[in-house]
């Protein structure tokens, strides 16, 4: 399997490369040249345990490393979780919950930073090089990034997340590890400004290559394919529980990473009825998909601060598939958004996508409901999920609901919602006590490149 960038500048590479090089040198995003059809192996995928199901499909995107290393890799990046299905799958209600947060940090980004860190491990020990990871996160992306490779040789990790803007406990996740490869910079601005940070540190190919920079964000292919493999699992655990031919998922969204990765398991043939991307207010994606323009707006704070994002990211890779796989379309495209803050490319006509806004209210009413009427807590960024999914329920199509991080991460609005003080867990109360290491900094990239290249 060989990688193109989207922007159709890169030359194509294989798939350990893509993962070192993390965003291409064009400044695109890579894509597997053809997606796999595999339709006829559903069936004798069914019965697999999780890694053995992640080796199924991960060996369709990395023919390049040997089928035991692979393995290896996945074993060791599974065997971190807490649940012995790794993403378990819960009733609640008309909907079914996908618990994606029994790894390390508790969040769903666990799923592909545990798997990131170990291949970056493995590529690093063959070629004997080093790497700089520079990320940027709007609250659970870092904790995980940095789980995934604290202490591990040949490896620094530098991570940004907006200054105040992201909840205590995500905070205190990330700036309690002191290992010495570990630096926090807290950002006064807003995600926005750490990601915008992050690509102009990789567009300048000078500093780039002098300074060995490597990416964790979602622009890295390897997430997004470690994330495909829980849509496949959740799928088989709903369909035989139901019997229902097709499925739904609904899917709580910032940077459009996560349910990518469900539109890349429905092009290899999964039987996905409906995507259903869940925004709060910030909700440039579900304007989009309502209205076919995609346009900047300011970045309101919310009670799911992962979420509060304007411009996503992983956006591109759908774009590159909506353009007919066309580089020179999608050049234009970001061309005319780069100038104008608005892209209207028109309404997607793949039927599988809906859209929907879960506001502060009825993020906090899915909350309080859920607890009251199933005993089942969800963060914020779960309820605003549950709470569009509701708005698209089938009974031809049962409903999955992506959970994307533990409610003891957001105990304030847990309480909120409730009244109770019910969101707690021993792995987050024992942070409340231990030192913590951070450095603020200006929302310039200047000032963050002289921190790389000073540490």
């Amino acid at each position: 399997m060989r990688y193109v960038s989207t922007r159709g500048g890169n030359a194509p590479l294989r798939f350990t490369d893509t993962i070192l090089t993390g965003l291409a040198r064009d400044g695109g995003l890579f894509l597997p040249e053809q997606t796999p059809d595999v339709r006829a192996k559903l069936d004798a995928w069914r019965s697999l345990p999780y890694a053995g199901l992640a080796f199924e499909i991960m060996r369709l995107f990395a023919d390049d490393i040997p089928e035991n290393t692979l393995r290896e890799i996945i074993r060791k990046s599974y065997a971190t979780f807490r649940h012995a299905e790794v993403t378990p799958v819960v009733k609640a209600g008309d909907v079914h919950i996908l618990e994606l947060f029994h790894g390390p940090t508790l969040a769903f980004k666990d799923v592909a930073l545990q798997f990131l860190g170990n291949l970056f491990e493995y590529a690093l020990a063959k070629t004997g090089g080093e790497m700089n990871i520079v990320a940027a996160t709007s609250g659970d992306t870092g904790s995980a990034a940095i789980y995934g490779v604290r202490g591990r040789a040949r490896i620094r990790i530098f991570v940004m997340h907006p200054h105040g803007r992201v909840s205590p406990v995500q905070e205190r996740q990330m700036t309690t590890v002191l290992d010495d490869n570990v630096r926090n910079l807290a950002v006064e601005g807003t995600f926005d400004d750490c990601q915008n940070i992050v690509k102009a540190l990789f567009n300048d190919l000078a500093f780039r290559d002098a300074n060995k920079l490597g990416a964790v964000n979602s622009i890295n292919w390897a997430r997004v394919l470690a994330q495909v493999v829980y849509y496949f699992y959740a799928a088989f655990r709903v369909q035989e529980a139901t019997g229902a031919a097709h499925v739904r998922f609904a899917v709580p969204t910032g940077n459009f990473g996560d349910i990518f990765a469900g539109y890349v398991a429905h092009r290899m043939g999964l039987p996905i009825d409906k995507l259903v991307l869940a925004t709060n207010e910030n909700d440039i994606l579900a304007r989009y998909f309502d209205t076919g323009a995609y346009r900047l707006g300011d970045v309101a704070p919310t009670l799911s601060p992962s979420m509060d994002i304007q411009v996503a990211s992983n956006f591109e890779r759908y774009l590159y598939y909506l353009a007919g796989e066309n580089p020179e379309a999608l050049n234009g495209w970001m061309d005319a958004f780069r100038k104008t803050g608005a892209l209207t490319p028109g309404i997607a006509d793949h039927p599988c996508f809906a859209a929907g806004r879960g506001d502060t209210a009825m993020t906090l009413a899915a909350i309080r409901t859920y607890w009251q009427q199933h005993r089942r807590l969800l963060d914020p960024h779960t309820a605003v999920g549950v709470a569009v999914a509701e708005r698209f329920l089938d009974p031809a199509a049962p409903m999955i609901c992506l959970a994307t991080a533990h409610p003891a991460k957001f105990g304030d609005a847990i309480t909120r919602a409730t009244g109770q003080n019910l969101a707690r867990h021993p792995l987050l109360d024992a942070l409340m006590d231990m030192p913590t290491r951070m450095t603020v900094v200006p929302a310039d990239t200047s000032a963050v490149a002289a921190i790389i290249t000073g540490a």
